[in-house]
């Protein structure tokens, strides 16, 4: 087997379907990739689900570049309920939407003539 985690672990078939649910873990706790040989020769690999996802479906650079940046910031951690917070309290500074307003004060009104 190897030792980092940028390593893969490498087993023979007949040790993977002894000691299956010990290397499944393996694979999802350490994000480590498991190949299995037959006779010496690499027959397939497990991968964890999330391993699997990047390799199938990259994400764009932007979104790299995002997380990167939320990571930096310690805003990857935050909880749904604290996002919703932190929107709502950007949403109540920002001055409501509301029609079209014509710079009257409240007690003035347009005749039909100045519309």
């Amino acid at each position: 087997m190897g030792t980092s985690k940028a390593e893969s672990i490498v087993v023979s078939a007949l040790s993977a379907r002894a000691d299956f649910g010990k290397l499944l873990r393996q694979v999802g706790d350490e994000r480590r990739s498991l190949v299995i040989a037959k006779r010496g020769a690499p027959k397939a690999v497990l991968l964890s689900i999330r391993d699997c996802v990047r390799l199938a479906a990259p994400e764009p650079e932007v979104l790299r570049v995002i997380g990167e940046e939320s990571r930096r910031k310690g805003t990857d951690t935050l909880s749904s309920r604290q996002i919703n917070k932190v929107i709502e309290a950007a949403r109540s500074r920002k001055p409501k939407r509301g029609g079209f307003r014509f710079g009257l004060s409240s007690t003035q009104t347009l005749s039909s003539r100045q519309l």
